[in-house]
C-alpha cells in the first residue's frame, strides 16, 4: 500500500474542458511528481447513469485511492451500451480524477482540493459535440437534464477551491498551476511548484526621462482593470529644496537622494520618502489578483480564481518575505516587483483586535511582474519585468510610453491635472456631494467626553477617536481618477497613492508611514500625532507651526505612540536595536501642518516578516495606547467599521522589502452595480485627559478640508 495520495478533483458541466484542463495539469505536474489520472466517462453505466455512475466512482476508484491502494473498477461499453472490461488506476503521488461529478457530496470528504470549470452554454455543446461527435448528439439534452437535476441539490460550485474560466485558448492549465500551491492542502505536496517562485529572474532598464507621471499612468493603465500607483506627489517640490509647505527648505540631500550633503536631518528624511513612484498592474504572465474578506482569500490569475480560507497574515508570509529575486545591478530602489495594495483596519481580528465586518475588503493586493518606478532624484525612470513570454512586448510598450511623456528634464506645465492626463479638464462633480457624518458634532463631543472618562479610569491612556463621513452619488458624475489628480494637486504627500481595484478607487495624500522594512531588515516606523491647519498669511502660518511644536498635549500624544511604537517593533527586533532617531519634529504640507516623529530597528535574522508587519498593524498612531485595550473601546465608541480608512497602502516586494503609509487623507470610492458610488472619508484624532472637545472637533474638520474642498463638498452641517 502506498501512501495517501494528493486528490485533486476537476469538475464542470459537460463541455467546460474539464478533460483538456486534467490531461494538461497532469503533465505540467509530472515535472515533479508521479501523477495518476482517472476520467469518470469511462465509469458511468449508459447516458442515463449519472447517478449510478457517481456512486461506483465513489466505491470502486476514490476509496481505494484515498487509502492509497489500487483501485480495480469495471468500465462502460458507450458503442454497445453494457459494461466492459475490469481496469486498475494504480494510486500517485497526486492523482487527479475529472468528470461531470468528481466533487459529488459522497466524494469530497477524500478529497484534498476541488476545481470546477466553466464554460458558456453554446461553448460547452459546440465542444463536447466536436469531441464525441454524432454519439453523444442524441443524448445533449438527457444528460444534460441529469446535471440540472445533481447541481440542484449539490452545489458543487459552491464547495470549489478553485474556479476556472475555461475559454479553450490553452491559457487555463498554466493559470490553475500557478494557484495551486496557495492551498492549505496542497502546500506541502507541491514544494517544488512553491520553491520555483523563489528562482524568478528580473529584467531593469533604466530611461534617462523625466514623464510626466499622470500621462504616464494613464497610457500604461488607463484601461486596466486593476492597477496601482505609489506617487510620491510631493517630490518635485522636495527636489527642488523647498519642500511642499515647508517641511524643509533648501534641502539637498547626497547618498543618491539628491544634490549635496544635506545639514538637516529632516532634508533627509523628506526626500527619502519622496524619491520614488511606483505604478503597475495586475497584467501579463505572473499577474494576480487577491482580496481578503472575514478570513478568506479570492487569489486570481487569468482564467483562475482560488478561494483559500485561513487569515491574511498568514497567507502573506506564504506568498511575501524570502527573497524571491536579486536586485538588479545599479537599481537604487527597495521595490523589485510583487504585491501592492491597501490593508483594512478590520484586519486588526488578526492582532487582538475585535472582529467586524466593513463594507470594502480587508485587503485587496494586485501581484505585479511588470512596473515602472520613476527616480525623481536622478531623473529616470525604470522598467522592472520578471522574464516571461511576453516580458519583451510590455518593455517595449512601456518604452514607448516613458518617452512619449518625457518632459525634457522640466517639471509638468501648470494646467489642469486631469488635461496633463489626457482627460477632461473637469475635477470637481457638477453638483457637490452631500456628505452625511456617522457622528453628529455634538455626538462626536459626547464619545471625547467618554473616551476621557475610559482614561480616567485607567483603561487607556490615549485614544484615536474617529468618524466617517459618506455620500452617494451617480458613478457618472465624479471620476475617481480626476478626482485623485486634483486631491494630489491640491495636497501634494510623500505617500499619496491612487489604487483601482475592480469597483473599488482608493484616492490617498497620506504624509504618514505605517512601516518599512527593508530588504537588509532594517525597519522604520514615523507615526503622527499633532495637526495644525495652515494659514494663508505667512506670519498666521509660522504662529500656528510653533504653536504646534510648543504644544505639551501634542508632545505627550506623539510621545506615547512613541512608545508603543517600540513595543510593536521590538516582537521581532534584535535586542537593543531599538532607536528614536527623531523625536516630534514638525514637517508642513499643503494644508496642515503634522508633528511626526521616527523609531528604527533591525529585524531578526530568519525572523518572519508578514508577523513583523502583523505586529504593528494596525498602526498605533490610529488606535491609541495601549492597543488592544484601547482598540476595544473605539470598537464601542465608534459603533461602526473603519473600513480602508486606517488601514495600510503601500507594497511587498519579491526581495524581502515592504514600504506601508498609513491610510489617512483618503477618499475611497466603491461603485455598485445600479450606477451609483459610495464615497467614505474616514476622519480623527487622538484623545487624552486634556484635551478639548471643542478643539478636538475642529481638528478632525481641519483635517477632512483638503479632500471635501477638492469635491466642492463641505464638512456634514449638525
Amino acid at each position: 500500500m502506498s501512501p495517501a495520495p494528493v486528490i485533486i478533483a476537476v469538475d464542470g458541466r459537460s463541455g467546460a474542458g474539464k478533460t483538456t484542463l486534467a490531461v494538461e495539469l497532469a503533465a505540467r505536474l509530472r515535472a515533479h511528481h508521479k501523477v495518476s489520472l482517472f476520467h469518470l466517462e469511462d465509469i458511468y453505466p449508459g447516458w442515463d447513469g449519472l447517478a449510478a455512475g457517481l456512486e461506483r466512482y465513489v466505491s470502486t476508484v476514490l476509496t481505494p485511492l484515498s487509502r492509497g491502494e489500487a483501485a480495480t473498477w469495471t468500465s462502460w461499453d458507450w458503442e454497445n451500451h453494457y459494461d466492459g472490461d475490469a481496469r486498475v488506476t494504480l494510486p500517485a503521488e497526486i492523482v487527479i480524477v475529472e468528470g461531470v461529478g468528481a466533487a459529488a457530496e459522497a466524494a469530497r470528504p477524500l478529497l484534498d482540493a476541488i476545481v470546477w470549470a466553466e464554460s458558456p452554454d453554446d461553448v460547452r455543446r459546440t465542444r463536447a459535440l466536436d469531441r464525441d461527435g454524432a454519439t453523444y448528439e442524441p443524448y445533449w439534452d438527457q444528460w444534460a437534464a441529469q446535471e440540472e437535476e445533481w447541481l440542484g441539490r449539490d452545489d458543487v460550485p459552491g464547495h470549489a477551491d478553485l474556479r476556472v474560466q475555461n475559454l479553450a485558448d490553452g491559457s487555463a492549465p498554466a493559470d490553475l498551476l500557478r494557484l495551486l500551491p496557495y492551498l492549505p492542502a496542497l502546500a506541502p505536496a507541491l514544494a517544488p511548484e512553491l520553491s520555483a517562485r523563489r528562482g524568478l529572474r528580473i529584467h531593469a532598464e533604466r530611461l534617462d526621462a523625466l514623464p510626466d507621471a499622470p500621462a504616464l499612468f494613464r497610457s500604461l493603465y488607463g484601461r486596466s482593470a486593476n492597477a496601482v500607483w505609489l506617487d510620491s506627489s510631493n517630490a518635485g517640490a522636495v527636489q527642488g529644496g523647498a519642500v511642499q509647505g515647508g517641511a524643509v527648505e533648501d534641502a539637498a540631500v547626497e547618498d543618491g537622494v539628491g544634490g549635496e550633503a544635506a545639514a538637516d536631518p529632516a532634508a533627509r528624511t523628506a526626500a527619502e520618502r519622496s524619491r520614488f513612484s511606483i505604478m503597475a498592474d495586475d497584467g501579463g504572465t505572473f499577474g494576480q489578483f487577491v482580496t481578503h474578506r472575514a478570513g478568506v482569500s479570492l487569489i486570481s490569475t487569468g482564467s483562475c480564481t482560488a478561494k483559500v480560507p485561513g487569515p491574511f497574515f498568514r497567507w502573506l508570509d506564504t506568498v511575501w518575505g524570502r527573497r524571491a529575486v536579486r536586485t538588479p545591478a545599479g537599481y537604487p530602489c527597495e521595490f523589485t516587483l510583487g504585491w501592492l495594495g491597501c490593508l483594512g483596519y478590520e484586519l486588526k481580528r488578526e492582532t487582538g483586535g475585535s472582529d467586524l465586518s466593513a463594507p470594502t475588503p480587508d485587503a485587496a493586493l494586485i501581484f505585479a511582474g511588470r512596473a515602472v518606478v520613476l527616480d525623481h532624484a536622478e531623473g529616470t525612470a525604470w522598467l522592472l519585468a520578471l522574464e516571461a513570454p511576453d516580458a519583451a512586448e510590455w518593455l517595449a510598450q512601456a518604452r514607448t510610453a516613458v518617452v512619449a511623456a518625457d518632459t525634457g528634464g522640466q517639471p509638468p506645465a501648470d494646467g489642469p491635472p486631469a488635461a496633463l492626463a489626457g482627460g477632461s479638464t473637469g475635477v470637481v462633480p457638477s453638483t457637490a456631494p452631500a456628505f452625511r457624518s456617522r457622528d453628529t458634532g455634538a455626538r462626536y463631543r459626547e464619545k471625547i467626553t467618554a473616551a476621557q472618562h475610559q482614561i480616567a479610569q485607567g483603561n487607556t491612556y490615549e485614544v484615536c477617536l474617529t468618524t466617517t463621513l459618506e455620500a452617494r452619488v451617480r458613478a457618472s458624475s465624479l471620476d475617481p481618477w480626476t478626482t485623485y489628480l486634483a486631491l494630489r494637486d491640491r495636497n501634494p504627500a510623500p505617500f499619496a497613492s491612487y489604487l483601482r481595484l475592480g469597483t473599488l478607487a482608493v484616492a490617498s495624500t497620506s504624509p504618514e508611514r505605517f512601516l518599512k522594512i527593508a530588504s537588509d531588515g532594517g525597519m522604520r516606523a514615523e507615526p503622527i500625532k499633532g495637526t495644525r491647519r495652515r494659514a494663508a498669511d505667512p506670519e498666521e502660518d509660522s504662529l500656528l507651526r510653533m504653536e504646534l511644536a510648543a504644544s505639551l498635549k501634542d508632545r505627550a500624544e506623539n510621545i506615547m505612540i512613541v512608545d508603543l511604537l517600540r513595543n510593536d517593533l521590538s516582537h521581532f527586533a534584535e535586542p537593543g536595536s531599538v532607536t528614536v532617531s527623531r523625536l516630534c519634529e514638525i514637517e508642513s504640507y499643503a494644508t496642515v501642518h503634522q508633528m511626526v516623529s521616527t523609531i528604527d530597528a533591525r529585524l531578526l535574522p530568519g525572523a518572519p516578516r508578514a508577523e513583523a508587519v502583523a505586529a504593528c498593524f494596525p498602526a498605533g498612531s490610529m488606535t491609541g495606547a495601549p492597543k488592544i485595550s484601547t482598540m476595544a473601546i473605539l470598537d464601542h465608541l465608534e459603533a461602526g467599521p473603519r473600513g480602508l480608512y486606517s488601514g495600510a497602502i503601500g507594497y511587498f516586494s519579491l526581495n524581502a522589502a515592504a514600504d506601508l503609509a498609513v491610510a489617512i487623507r483618503t477618499l475611497v470610492i466603491t461603485t455598485d452595480g445600479d450606477g451609483t458610488a459610495e464615497l467614505s472619508l474616514g476622519v480623527g484624532g487622538a484623545i487624552t485627559s486634556d484635551s478639548v472637545p471643542d478643539e478636538e472637533y475642529e481638528e478632525i474638520r481641519t483635517k477632512a478640508y483638503g479632500v471635501l474642498s477638492t469635491l466642492g463638498a463641505g464638512f456634514p452641517e449638525d
